[in-house]
């Protein structure tokens, strides 16, 4: 085994190293650079590297707010040239953030051109914008050619780059910060700058304040597309421990829209939402929690140049607060910010409260002002310095001219004039330099008040140099000055308390009556009740359209549908799609998971019989009544029978104890029972015999009647002959029997070989038989009334193959269409 820092090569080549020196030498500096130079701001100006490069490239290059702006391809290659050699979609994606109203609570440069959306719209590509630096972004810089930060060397050591820049106001507090560095990220709120300079100024004059003392300047974070911030308590937390979670909300109203709905229209969001995603966010809720956003009509983005309006159009009815609530809890109206406030700070990353901040701040202040007053105060020295040797000249002019008359060269000159007056060098070569203009009246005592002034100018500056109280004082008038000439009004409003959301599920729910259809062809579609009364008015239906089963009920209801394979499935009749009348839509299969190809539904059961108790009628002729409470199960299908091989159900349909049940088979035998004979078993068994069938017949019809009931039992062959049958002259039997003949069927099959179709009618009812092209309509004038044993009327044409559609018309008020193939 190799010793530690031991190489040793392979015949292929490969270097074998420790873990611990590949970790040492490679992920630690790496980490370390992504930390100290890319993902995380300077406590001090508040600027990533880059950001900090490019202000500085764009102050050389000139490209300042009272000059014309330049191309930012330009910006962006000298920044890489110079200062940043890395990709140019970092620069250029930290210049348009920059530059973005909605990212930026002081945006420090100005661009023109496409700089992208609060949508999320990319900015245009950098041969297309152009760009400057903004008028507050001149505070950044300012008198940093007075030597007040530090510089270093750049990447190819050609040029010097600043440390940091001079910043005029506290940048990292106004702007924040978000960055993701190796085993560190940092999030820094935006704030307003007035607030922020009132806030810093407290601490300056109170060093002992505390938090709490500093929140009656700074309120809280002022997001630049304003919105709510809630709250007080969780501000306090964040600004005492630098980090904690704040709750951001949209800023909204409702208005009244038109046929009675109203709009919930957004003005503002929360910070860094965006607007199109939130839309479209929107709009999903509106489908898949259709029973909690059932109320929203329309979405729409009115926004323009004039500012910022989403409009989401509330259908007429529905309660909107109760919706704007809900979509304060699942949408992006209401985020949570995760406050994070970590820095560079005295070398190192640092997680910083708000006093430490300002504290930091107020440090780097100080130390920028003393080295510009000390910058300003060595210039003024130098200028006092050649002043007093103008001065001496301006006293003595004549020895001065004769001296340098008299002189052989400058150089002569300058030694005569040293040695006669105790100049210094500079001071001479000053006097050598003088124009004779200088020597008139008027321009001897500008001189004269000129080094007046500086020897006032020299005085004020060591005075502030050597009191701590002068230089605070020359900050704070500094930094009221930058908050007169830039501070804004705040744009986010701050709630003392924390608003809770609590939702009341059945506030918001639009209930509509509705009516859903099951199509003979296996499509299933929820009509509104007036659209559906309206589309049976308008005269027959298509035949892919022909409805097999109907059922009136509410949005916020579920329908339960039970099929021939005994199976039942459980769905809200708000979710199943809404259609018009004559649309086709939508197949079976793509809402009821499950369903076999084979499986016929044979009844659609509402909520308005929750209260009785279901009968089941299977082809084989068992029978059994189960309590509808059974079926409130949250499954979504459940086997509601258990079924012998080869049976089926027939019919499914509510029973009460006073019902009577009629069944009728294909061979046209009838068997009544009396409800009370229906056993009140679990969902799960099989039942008991109803009726014995002989071999080859199986039940095609049972219904229910009540003694009083004016009902008839319609029958119709496979050759068209039919009758109707008064449920009064069916004799009422126990169950377990094998019934009697309903229909005279003839042994030579003359009027028919099996019932083709048999139900249970009320006193208005409409037959509509279709063989082939054509269709016969039947109603109860046109089928006989018989009894028993009688052998039916012919009333429609023979056909190996016919469609019936069956309309029932109960006095009028209702109308139902029901349709069989046979």
């Amino acid at each position: 085994m190799s010793k530690k820092n031991e190489v040793s090569y392979e015949d292929n080549n490969i270097i074998t190293l420790p873990m611990e020196e590949v970790m040492s030498a490679s992920m630690l500096p790496y980490a370390q650079y992504v930390i100290m130079e890319r993902a995380l701001p300077r406590v001090e100006d508040g600027l990533k590297p880059v950001q900090r490069r490019i202000l500085y490239n764009m102050s050389e290059i000139g490209v300042t707010p009272d000059k014309p702006y330049k191309k930012s391809a330009r910006i962006v290659g000298d920044t890489l040239g110079k200062y940043h050699p890395h990709g140019d979609t970092s620069v250029y994606e930290a210049m348009v953030r920059m530059a973005q109203g909605f990212n930026m609570r002081a945006p420090l440069v100005d661009g023109h051109g496409n700089f992208g959306s609060i949508d999320g719209d990319n900015a245009a590509a950098m041969r297309y914008t152009e760009a400057r630096m903004s008028p507050i972004a001149m505070m950044m810089i300012q008198n940093i050619e007075k030597e007040t930060v530090p510089f270093r060397l750049n990447f190819d050591d050609s040029l010097k780059e600043p440390d940091m820049l001079p910043a005029r106001f506290p940048n990292l507090l106004v702007n924040g910060a978000s960055g993701i560095a190796v085993a560190l990220a940092t999030n820094i709120p935006p704030h307003n700058l007035g607030e922020v300079i009132d806030g810093v100024i407290c601490r300056i004059e109170n060093p002992s304040c505390n938090v709490k003392d500093v929140m009656k300047y700074i309120k809280g974070p002022d997001f630049p597309t304003g919105g709510y911030c809630f709250s007080e308590e969780d501000i306090l937390e964040v600004y005492s421990t630098g980090k904690g979670k704040l709750t951001l909300r949209a800023k909204t109203h409702i208005e009244k829209g038109q046929n009675g709905r109203q709009l919930i229209v957004i003005t503002e969001l929360p910070y860094q939402v965006n607007k199109a995603n939130m839309l479209q966010k929107i709009l999903t809720l509106s489908e898949t929690k259709r029973e909690m956003f059932s109320g929203i009509y329309d979405i729409k983005d009115e926004s323009d140049r004039t500012g910022m309006r989403a409009v989401i159009e509330v259908k007429a009815g529905a309660d909107a607060e109760a919706i704007l609530n809900c979509l304060y809890k699942y949408s992006d109206l209401q985020i949570t910010f995760s406050a994070n406030m970590v820095a560079i700070a005295d070398g190192r990353p640092m997680q910083l409260n708000l006093l430490q901040m300002i504290d930091y701040y107020i440090s780097f202040q100080k130390e920028i002002v003393t080295r510009r007053i000390e910058f300003d105060l060595k210039k003024a020295k130098m200028r006092e310095h050649i002043l007093s040797g103008l001065m001496v000249a301006v006293l003595n002019i004549d020895r001065v001219i004769k001296i340098i008359r008299g002189s052989k060269n400058p150089p002569q000159a300058r030694e005569q004039l040293m040695e006669e007056f105790d100049l210094t060098k500079i001071q001479a070569q000053a006097i050598l330099d003088m124009r004779l203009a200088r020597l008139t009246a008027l321009e001897i005592e500008i001189l004269k008040e000129e080094y007046e002034s500086i020897l006032n100018l020299i005085a004020k500056l060591e005075a502030v140099l050597s009191s701590e109280k002068l230089l605070f004082k020359l900050i704070i008038n500094e930094h009221l000055e930058v908050k007169e000439k830039f501070a804004d009004d705040r744009r986010t409003r701050i709630t003392k308390e924390k608003e809770d959301i609590c939702i009341d599920e059945n506030a918001f729910l639009v209930v509509d009556e509705c009516v859903v259809c099951l199509t003979s062809s296996g499509f299933i579609k929820r009509i509104l009740s007036k659209t559906f009364k309206k589309g049976m008015e308008t005269g027959p239906i298509d035949e892919d359209n022909r409805l097999k089963f109907i059922l009136e009920t509410k949005t916020n209801q579920k329908v339960r549908i039970f099929t021939s394979c005994g199976n039942m499935f459980t769905y809200t009749v708000g979710d199943i799609p809404e259609h018009k009348f004559k649309d086709k839509g939508v197949a079976l299969n793509s809402i009821f998971a499950g369903i076999l190809p084979n499986e016929e539904i044979v009844a659609i059961v509402g909520e308005e019989n929750q209260c009785t108790d279901l009968a089941f009628v299977t082809k084989g002729g068992m029978i059994k009544k189960v309590d509808f409470n059974e079926f409130n199960v949250k499954k979504s299908r459940i086997a509601a029978i258990g079924l012998k091989e080869g049976d089926g159900v027939a019919a499914v349909f509510d029973i009460k104890e006073n019902d009577d049940v009629c069944m009728v088979t294909k061979k046209g035998i009838n068997l009544t029972i009396s409800g009370k004979e229906f056993p009140l078993l679990g969902k799960n068994a099989k039942g008991v015999i109803g009726m014995r069938l002989s071999a080859g017949d199986e039940i095609i019809c049972a219904g229910k009647f009540a003694l009083g009931d004016k009902k008839s039992i319609v029958l119709l062959t496979d050759l068209g002959y039919a009758k109707l049958v008064d449920t009064r002259l069916l004799e009422v039997k126990t169950r377990g029997g094998k019934g009697a003949s309903i229909f005279g069927l003839l042994k030579n099959g003359q009027n028919g070989k099996q019932i083709a179709f048999a139900s249970l009618v009320g006193r208005e009812f409409l037959l509509a038989v279709k063989t082939g092209e054509n269709t016969l309509l039947l109603s109860e004038k046109d089928i006989p009334k018989q009894d028993i044993i009688s052998r039916g009327a012919k009333v429609a044409l023979k056909t190996q193959s016919a469609s019936l559609d069956v309309r029932l018309s109960d006095n009028g008020d209702k109308l139902k269409q029901l349709s069989v193939d046979v």
